[in-house]
């Protein structure tokens, strides 16, 4: 079985988002890619309070200025393509008022014939929780939970009914519903995020960083879920943040998926492993224009291909 390849969808400065979001969706979906994603940064702080993902020191690419809204990107792909996945990698669920973010991923599954694919995250920054007013950073997990109850009431049955710390539903009919039930992914760093998601989720969305660290990664995932008794095989969506060059890199320092499209596709042969056959592409930081990254990602679908997988 071929792997399945999916393509984020441009939401950096250097696209009209109107204009080029449908389009790369459209062309993504006819060279053969199975699922279209964004990613959330709701703000790019100036000068920058925390380094990237709360490390200090480390500096916020370029690429975080002026992000669009992650649904209203999938919105604008939703009438150009017609059966690929629409993927949020990832949405940061505690920044959003959960009763309107369940109503809204289920008005855009209802909307999209059933392809919309829930990746959340508790997210790093501090200025994104303080601008969203919603929850304390310290509580993100809990308010994670909440989401994820909130949206999986909203998601069935009528009348719903739900209370919690934040939301409260009494009794109410609320729709359009999802045309199925929406999958709800996230990555996962720790124990506590692991329990999770075998738990109570459907999926997991690594990046890949190393063939080694993503195989013992879901080797312990999965031996968790043995370990709790869950039956119901764990989907996995794994994130590749490519470093595509149209010549290929010959340093001994090359690191994974940096290269020409060959060496990308044998580093992803290298990374696929049992249950992991689901892998999609970050490529719109490097590309100048709509036009280049749709070629890339031609061009990288091709050789993945040509590679057997």
């Amino acid at each position: 079985m071929a792997i399945r390849l999916g393509l984020s969808l441009p939401q950096a400065q250097q696209y009209d988002i109107g204009r080029d979001v449908p389009d790369v969706a459209r062309t993504a979906e006819q060279i053969g890619y199975e699922s279209l994603w964004v990613y959330e940064r709701a703000l790019f702080p100036e000068p920058h309070t925390q380094g990237l993902y709360g490390i200090e020191g480390l500096e916020w690419p370029d690429m975080y200025r002026g992000v669009p809204d992650p649904l209203v990107t999938l919105a604008l792909a939703v009438s150009a393509t017609e059966r690929a996945r629409l993927g949020t990698s990832v949405l940061v669920a505690p920044l959003h008022n959960p009763f309107q973010l369940a109503k809204a991923l289920a008005t855009l599954d209802a909307a999209s014939g059933g392809r919309v694919v829930a990746g959340f995250g508790t997210g790093w920054s501090l200025d994104e929780y303080a601008a969203a007013g919603l929850a304390p950073f310290e509580e993100r997990g809990k308010v994670l939970d909440e989401v994820i109850d909130v949206c999986r009431a909203v998601w069935g049955p009528d009348p719903v009914r739900y209370e919690g710390r934040h939301t409260k539903i009494a009794s109410a009919v609320v729709s359009p519903k999802p045309a199925r039930p929406i999958p709800i992914l996230v990555p996962t760093n720790s124990k506590k995020a692991m329990t999770r998601l075998v738990d109570r989720l459907d999926g997991w969305m690594p990046i890949a960083m190393g063939a080694e660290q993503l195989a013992a990664q879901w080797g312990q995932l999965r031996d968790l879920a043995a370990e709790r008794g869950r039956t119901e095989p764990i989907q996995a969506v794994v994130r590749i943040n490519a470093q595509y060059s149209a010549k290929a890199y010959d340093g001994a320092d090359r690191a994974a998926f940096q290269g020409s499209a060959e060496q990308i596709a044998e580093d992803l042969a290298a990374h696929a492993a049992e249950g992991l056959d689901e892998f999609f592409f970050e490529l719109q930081g490097l590309a100048r224009d709509a036009e280049e990254l749709k070629d890339v990602a031609a061009e990288l679908f091709g050789a993945v291909r040509a590679a057997g997988l």
